[in-house]
């Protein structure tokens, strides 16, 4: 019978010995060697007429090794169940001598494997965490704001001959140039749409009765500033305007005329006939707001939890064995080289923290994506496609979509994981005393760039 020992290497570092002895795997290998001769197709002999003693010769040592590798894999496995033993990726061969193993003369083998045991550790505690809700507040100017932005966007675009004023659109030939306005070989030429008003204010004066059939030259960075320019050189394909020059010709004006406030308009945007009139659309609107904002502000907290508990986490890890597991998880079993490793190994290490900080919480948390979890969720993504309202009563058509989309194994696989995330955060937030903190939209959206900027910066 085979005998299984444990040995500590370093702390989560251990050492799996494996001895098998001959009567472990002699019995599975003779009965391989039977099927082979039942199943093997050569010249001379009928099927499943062929003696065992050629078989053995032409296939016993391929099925000999095949046989006592599987006895090792099926101990380390009922080692790991019986154990309970906590690892980190699989447990790796040590010196593994396939050449020892000959058919001619079976012997007791011994095999070993290094294992990357999971630490014991505790979640920080979250409720003294120093963490701010904030709050943004909807202001009449917000509100002015997107009631203009949707009486543009489901508004009816005209072809006025010239241009008159910021709120005309642009279709523009972008055509790469020296600075001298001759096209540079190899330059860039786009189309793009563009509004007066993404021009710097200096600039729009002298687009004001431009005509389809117009060319005009800039320097790219005298043209455009701010959030239009990266806009516009994100279409274009580069990185900076920074001493770049474009021959810009006008290829068709167009401006949008703005809907009219009125009940046609509401009931386009909310069907249910609830909103009647301009105050009630402005009400609406200030809700959506509201909405939109209170979704930002969870977001923007469950952000700062996620740090929170990335770096208050104190978490011990067998960092030696686990580049080495790394270094066997290339593409195609090849083997990563160590600059590989290295150069992985700090995304990996956090990634690895991650997995096991949320493995944490859904135990503390007792949380479970539940078949009811990814019906709803399946609903409300239908839903949410179609710009309809979840109701209580689900319609025979929600229904057959909802069953379809929980026989799809993909589906359901990518749903679990984005509900299992989701249910993680929200328990991480229930645990929270965050200060609700008042802020203004602008400082808002500031504080977010400049977290950005902060992890590319990283």
């Amino acid at each position: 019978m085979a005998t299984v020992t444990q040995q500590e290497v370093a702390p989560l570092h251990k050492k799996l010995n494996i001895t098998i002895k001959k009567e472990d795997y002699l019995p599975s290998f003779e009965k391989a060697i039977k099927e082979h001769s039942k199943k093997a197709n050569i010249p001379g002999f009928r099927k499943g007429m062929v003696p065992s003693g050629l078989i053995k010769k032409m296939y016993g040592s391929s099925l000999f090794v095949d046989e006592v590798l599987k006895k090792v894999d099926q101990e380390v496995n009922n080692f790991l169940q019986t154990e309970k033993a906590e690892i980190i990726g699989q447990p790796l061969p040590l010196d593994l001598n396939i050449g020892q193993l000959d058919v001619n003369k079976p012997a007791d083998y011994e095999f070993s494997f290094e294992m990357g045991m999971r630490p014991a550790f505790e979640l920080p505690d979250l409720g003294a965490q120093n963490l701010k809700r904030f709050q943004v507040d909807v202001t009449p100017e917000m509100i002015e704001e997107e009631v203009e932005r949707l009486r543009g966007r489901y508004g009816n675009m005209t072809e006025p001959e010239t241009v008159s004023d910021d709120e005309n659109v642009l279709n523009l030939t972008f055509t790469e140039t020296d600075a001298a306005g001759n096209p540079i070989e190899g330059g860039i030429t786009k189309d793009n749409s563009v509004l007066v008003k993404y021009f710097r204010e200096s600039i729009r004066p002298t687009l004001i009765g431009k005509k389809a059939g117009d060319v005009f030259n800039v320097a790219f960075d005298e043209a455009f500033e701010g959030a239009e320019a990266q806009w516009i050189l994100q279409d274009l394909g580069i990185d900076s305007g920074s001493g770049r020059h474009f021959r810009l010709e006008l290829t068709k004006v167009g401006l949008v005329e703005k809907r009219d406030l009125d009940e046609a308009f509401f009931t386009q945007l909310f069907p249910n006939g609830e909103v009647k009139t301009e105050e009630d659309f402005r009400n609406k609107v200030r809700g959506e707001l509201e909405k939109q904002w209170a979704s930002e502000s969870k977001n923007q907290l469950q952000h700062q939890l996620y740090h929170v508990l990335l770096n208050e986490t104190r978490l011990d890890l067998p960092q030696d064995f686990l580049k080495r597991w790394m270094k066997t998880q290339g593409e195609n079993n090849q083997a990563k080289t160590d600059e590989q490793v290295e150069q992985e190994f700090p995304t990996f290490l956090s990634q690895l923290k991650w997995s096991l900080i949320t493995d944490k919480m859904a135990e503390t948390g007792d949380i479970k994506v539940t078949q009811d979890d990814l019906r709803q969720f399946a609903k409300e993504q239908l839903l949410g496609y179609m710009g309809m309202a979840a109701s209580d009563e689900e319609q025979d058509w929600v229904r057959d979509y909802i069953d379809r989309m929980i026989k799809d194994r993909k589906y359901v696989d990518d749903a679990s994981q984005r509900i299992y995330s989701q249910k993680i955060m929200d328990w991480a937030e229930s645990q929270v005393n965050a200060a609700a903190t008042p802020i203004s939209k602008d400082e808002f959206v500031r504080m977010n760039e400049a977290h950005q900027h902060a992890h590319h910066a990283h």
